[in-house]
């Protein structure tokens, strides 16, 4: 229990009687008559005010958070008898490595009787993984404003934080609502490529002549054109790369888990396109390996691989895991690797590795740029220490677009992006690719 400021007041007023009674000895029976009458008050206050067993309070959110998103989670808050409505403060145990905005960890309200309230605070999850969230602490004002009670209603629940599902719900929400541009995507669909036929329409003077429909332009008396899309199923197989560079942050996300949440939500649209997508993890060994499906089901059981996935203190072997690739898919894939270029001997062996994987495959390097170092390589030089970051930095950046260049100049697609772009910039590049039918 706790006394409010008009509580407090109201005992305060005795204790003036009693000081005030060593001038006036009479004034000291009516601070006792006061202190009486507040005591009483308070009393009959705690007992008209609702108790713990009066309250019901729980909480709700998605079964599987999502790393890196800020997650929504629901408090219901129902007061079962009152005769007034009351103000109420509602504080939730979150994992303590969850991020929460300051004005969110303690929640405030007024509640109804018999009605329920709800409260919503958001999370952020820095890391994939098992959590716990702890019990619910609830304090209310009395029905007369004197004090304040408390209780604790217990809530432990565990919960697991998976690759981010959020942009995969926003995905799916907006394309049913045909407003994908929200997200960042525009359409890329080019009509005319491909061998799946679509329809029929009138004759375009840029149309090739074989496209022409000669039975349908015989049927209507003018020319009539068949008009095709680029062709389904085709295969895409995600590389990530969970070595040792992987696991720095970018932020307070590692670059893996950026890539992580990329692909997961390239699987989701390339599902909806109807491609088999399957993935490879490996450091200096292949790791897990999933191959090709296409299905919904295939979506979630990449999310089941990658929700496990773990970073490894150690350098890739890209030979060794694209060897391991390239025996298990003989099929002619779109290869997305997912790595980073961080020295010179590590990017000679990248680069090797995937020139020769574009042998049998269509590579596409998937790298992510890291505004730290950008900043460093930009900043005015004012000691010895600030020289040495932008010495540094400087000549990362050198290696770094040295081998994007080499790439680039063998024919090896390449996607370099701000870390928190890389979903969207994967989906439009992905798309390009299947309308231009690289594949």
């Amino acid at each position: 229990m706790q006394l409010t400021v008009r509580g407090l007041l109201l005992l305060a007023v005795s204790a003036l009687f009693l000081t005030a009674a060593t001038f006036a000895g009479w004034l000291a029976w009516l601070g006792l008559a006061w202190l009486t009458g507040s005591c009483a008050l308070l009393l009959t206050d705690w007992q008209l005010t609702p108790g713990p067993k009066d309250w019901e309070v729980e909480r709700s959110h998605d079964d599987r958070l999502s790393l890196a998103a800020w997650n929504r989670i629901e408090l219901r808050v129902q007061l079962r008898a009152s005769f007034r409505p009351l103000s109420i403060w509602l504080r939730d145990e979150t994992p303590p490595s969850f991020g929460i905005a300051d004005e969110q960890r303690i929640l405030r309200g007024t509640v109804q009787p018999e009605k329920s309230a709800h409260f919503v605070y958001y999370l952020h999850p820095p890391r994939r993984g098992d959590y716990r969230f702890g019990d619910l602490h609830l304090r209310w004002e009395s029905v007369l404003g004197l004090l304040r009670r408390q209780a604790t209603f217990p809530a432990s629940v565990d919960v697991k934080v998976y690759p981010n599902l959020v942009d995969v719900k926003k995905y799916d929400l907006l394309l049913r609502k045909n407003r994908l541009w929200e997200m960042g995507l525009r359409s890329v669909r080019v009509r005319g490529q491909g061998t799946d036929f679509t329809r029929l329409r009138e004759y375009q003077p840029d149309d090739e002549y074989r496209h022409i429909h000669w039975k349908a332009t015989a049927r209507r008396g003018k020319p009539i054109s068949m008009e095709f899309e680029t062709e389904r199923a085709q295969n895409l197989v995600a590389l990530i790369d969970v070595g040792r560079m992987m696991r720095s942050p970018v932020g307070d996300v590692a670059k893996m888990d950026y890539a992580i949440n990329a692909v997961l939500l390239l699987a989701y649209v390339a599902v909806q396109k109807g491609d088999r997508m399957g993935v490879l993890t490996f450091a200096d060994d292949a790791q897990a390996w999933l191959r090709p499906r296409t299905g919904k089901a295939q979506f979630y059981r990449m999310l089941e691989i990658l929700y496990k996935v773990q970073g490894q203190p150690v350098e890739p072997d890209f030979s060794r895991a694209f060897g391991h690739f390239t025996s298990h898919q003989r099929r002619h894939s779109l290869a997305l690797v997912f790595s980073d270029l961080t020295g010179s001997v590590t990017n000679e062996a990248l680069v090797a590795a995937v020139l020769r994987l574009r042998r049998q495959h269509l590579p596409l390097l998937v790298t992510m740029r890291d505004p730290t170092v950008e900043a460093f390589a930009r900043q005015p030089v004012t000691d010895v220490t600030g020289l040495y970051r932008r010495t540094v930095s400087e000549t990362l950046l050198r290696e770094r677009e040295l081998a994007l260049e080499k790439l680039r100049s063998r024919g090896v697609l390449t996607l370099d992006v701000p870390a928190d772009e890389l979903s969207v910039a994967l989906i439009e590049r992905y798309l390009q690719i299947k309308a231009r039918t690289l594949l």
